[in-house]
């Protein structure tokens, strides 16, 4: 019983040293061929968002509202990827719903 409790606490802090090193870890996603990039970290939270200058048009401003709202859905999704790789390893055969 002891070993396991052991085992239980290393494995705490192991989970915790990886959603530590999740906050430094970055995802970007560009679309349209770089017009819109946003990067993101492992907490989801938005780093960046850089718009170039030719993507900018006042006559289809919806065009750029499509590309902003596609590439942080993306970068949200690789997070998720990335959340998933890194954390997955310690619930790897456990059922528990909305941790990771």
């Amino acid at each position: 019983m002891g070993n396991m409790m052991k085992q239980m606490q290393k494995m705490q802090r192991d989970m915790a040293k990886a959603q530590e090193q999740l906050k430094e870890e970055t995802v970007e996603v560009s679309v349209q061929g770089g017009l819109v990039t946003v990067v993101a970290n492992g907490e989801k939270k938005i780093l960046d968002i850089i718009i170039k200058e030719e993507v900018v048009d006042p006559e289809d401003v919806e065009m750029l509202q499509d590309l902003v709202l596609t590439a942080t859905n993306e970068a949200l999704t690789k997070v998720d990827e990335l959340v998933n790789e890194k954390m997955g390893k310690f619930t790897k055969g456990m059922n528990i719903p909305g941790l990771f």
